[in-house]
């Protein structure tokens, strides 16, 4: 097996993918720390490429076996992580409005806590449609919502709170469905 060989079977692994998700955070805070249209540009690209190894990861791990108790827990980690702290970032540069970023980090923030209760109930986890079209939007929302600028002719800030207003639906709503489906495991 050559160097190559290697580097790519590691690269390839999800939890690989997963770790670099996670140090993607930082870097997209930089670039809008010090916004400008260049820096703004780069940030939504680097969210994209770590948007894709969300699905990348999760894709492999199940094709290939390589499911793990590590990517179980760093795999929606990493997603809230990215989600949440490019919100803050949009927010902090006047992007979106505070409300809406606190509704969606919120519910993640309850969604995950229900999930350990679930989990200590052994009880499935797994993302429902709903969860699925919540992240879809609220992706397609983040990315041209940190674009923001017009480039040729295109609207960027427009086209993201047409998504992050239907982001901000399928979190809701799919936060409602996960509480009424997990009642049961809820006992106060």
């Amino acid at each position: 097996m050559t160097g190559f060989d290697r580097v790519k079977n590691i690269v390839l692994t999800p939890n690989f993918m997963t770790i670099s998700r996670i140090a993607a955070v930082p870097l997209i805070v930089i670039l809008l720390i010090y916004e400008t249209k260049i820096t703004t540009f780069s940030a939504a690209i680097l969210f994209s490429a770590a948007s894709i190894t969300d699905y990348l990861d999760g894709y492999l791990a199940r094709t290939r076996g390589l499911v793990t108790k590590l990517g179980k827990i760093l795999d929606p980690m990493a997603d809230k992580l990215l989600v949440s702290s490019t919100l803050v970032m949009l927010v902090s540069l006047g992007f979106i409005q505070a409300w809406i970023a606190c509704v969606i980090i919120g519910r993640e923030l309850a969604v995950t806590s229900l999930r350990c209760v679930l989990i200590e109930n052994s009880q499935d986890v797994a993302a429902s449609w709903l969860g699925k079209y919540k992240t879809g939007f609220q992706i397609a929302a983040i990315i041209p919502l940190t674009i923001h600028y017009n480039y040729i002719g295109i609207n960027f800030n427009a086209i993201g709170l047409f998504f992050l207003y239907g982001a901000l639906i399928f979190t809701v709503w799919s936060g409602l469905d996960y509480f009424i489906k997990s009642r049961k495991f809820l006992s106060l």
